[in-house]
């Protein structure tokens, strides 16, 4: 029997997401952008297919999800999550996911009626397009799974992920753990270009696969700070004393909203296919109460109204690193047979598969905003055991705020993070 022949055994999902700027020192950004500067994209190259779309409306729907359960248990706390790297990382470990598991895998992350087929074609195209859309900035999605020797996998489950998702599939001894967390590491070194040089501290004699995801994406500013402009000054966190933090400066004509609650812009990067949305509460409105009315459809609605306008910005400069075992968050998104030991069924992975459950999912992220661009890493882990206008607005972000780095033309959220106070430099 399959349960007497295998000791209990792990296997666990990476999702890596890095967004990296360019450096205000790097000889190819100058501050001040090249007059020969590509216009402003107005519309994608085509027109999304039905599969992208669904899994886009899919994607953005789990992102405000997984938003919600986040920022509801992290109240006055940093935070900074790659939704888009966990539904890749979550997607393609569904593949391997079968009755009660895959329904309510397929449940939290807002699949619908889409069948498999279209899910994991609308994931192929979606990666393509989004990795091919603006020559000016970097965006790479990389996918790889790394398996124990010996171990029983279906084959076709390995050759939709190479299929659908690009991945590298590799055989590897866990046995020899340096060898393991080498190529682990080193795969995941690479593909985030050195900002997220560990992933996996040790092997569990019980791990028997890693799958993996990295996304990578590097811009600039289209409208850059003027380093010079950047001054110290007072930043007034959740709670507790103010506190010091690098505002950057830049005044001209920006997509801007203002509500009752909150101001907001959107900072293009590159030919602006790429943005990032700044949301400040309003004096008398908490960051806490912003962040939690963010919906698929109040996003949409936002996004929508932005108009260009004068604007008097000024920005923190921000490090910081997070990270968060998102288990309960997932749970609470309706995913948990998945986590039950001899209660998941990962059997289109594995004829093993009655003996396989997820023990981890975790993300670790990091980002950073300056003069240039902005740079931003996320690492998703799952382990899964056996058994314009004339006036001019002041926006002066130097309390708690939102931020959304999206692709603006087909609406994919890639990061969404939320600072209550100045990280430690």
């Amino acid at each position: 029997m399959l349960k007497r022949r295998f000791a209990p055994a792990r296997f666990a999902v990476v999702a890596l997401a890095v967004a990296g700027a360019c450096s205000a020192n790097d000889p190819i950004n100058p501050t001040t952008p090249p007059a020969t500067q590509a216009p402003a994209r107005a519309a994608l190259p085509r027109d999304l297919t039905a599969a992208e779309r669904g899994v886009l409306g899919a994607s953005n729907a789990f992102s405000f999800g997984l938003w919600k359960t986040i920022n509801a248990a992290q109240k006055d706390s940093n935070v900074f999550v790659s939704p888009l790297s966990a539904s890749l990382a979550l997607g393609m470990t569904m593949n391997g996911a079968a009755n009660q598991t895959y329904d309510e895998m397929r449940s939290a992350l807002r699949f619908g009626d889409l069948s498999l087929g279209a899910i994991d074609t609308g994931y192929k195209s979606l990666i393509g397009l989004l990795t091919s859309l603006d020559s000016s900035t970097t965006m790479e999605i990389a996918n790889s799974i790394f398996y124990r020797s010996g171990f029983p996998f279906n084959q076709p489950f390995l050759d939709d992920a190479g299929k659908y998702f690009d991945a590298d599939v590799k055989s590897q001894n866990f046995a020899d753990v340096a060898g393991t967390l080498s190529a682990v590491n080193g795969w995941a070194n690479t593909k985030t270009h050195g900002k997220i040089p560990t992933v996996l501290q040790g092997v569990d004699p019980n791990d028997v696969m890693y799958l993996m995801n990295a996304i990578y994406f590097k811009g600039s500013w289209r409208t850059r700070f003027d380093p010079n402009d950047t001054h110290t000054a007072p930043f007034h966190p959740a709670t507790g004393p103010d506190q010091t933090a690098a505002l950057m400066h830049r005044e001209g004509t920006t997509a801007y909203i203002e509500t009752d609650t909150y101001q907001a812009v959107d900072l293009a990067y590159g030919d602006s296919s790429f943005t990032m949305t700044v949301l400040l509460p309003k004096p008398g409105n908490n960051v806490e109460s912003v962040a939690a009315s963010l919906t698929p459809e109040s996003w949409q609605s936002l996004t929508k109204s932005f108009y260009p306008s004068r604007v008097n910005l000024f920005l923190p400069k921000v490090t910081m690193s997070w990270k968060r075992g998102l288990i309960d968050d997932m749970k609470a998104l309706g995913m948990r047979a998945a986590f039950v030991p001899k209660g998941a069924d990962f059997t289109r992975m594995s004829p093993a598969g009655k003996d396989l459950f997820i023990s981890l999912l975790q993300q670790n992220t990091f980002v950073a905003i300056d003069e240039v661009g902005t740079e931003a890493a996320a690492v998703t882990i799952v382990g899964v055991t056996v058994t314009s206008l004339p006036q001019t607005f002041d926006m002066r972000v130097d309390r708690p705020f939102v931020f959304v780095i999206r692709e603006r033309l087909s609406g994919t959220v890639l990061f969404m993070g939320k600072i209550t106070r100045m990280p430690p430099a």
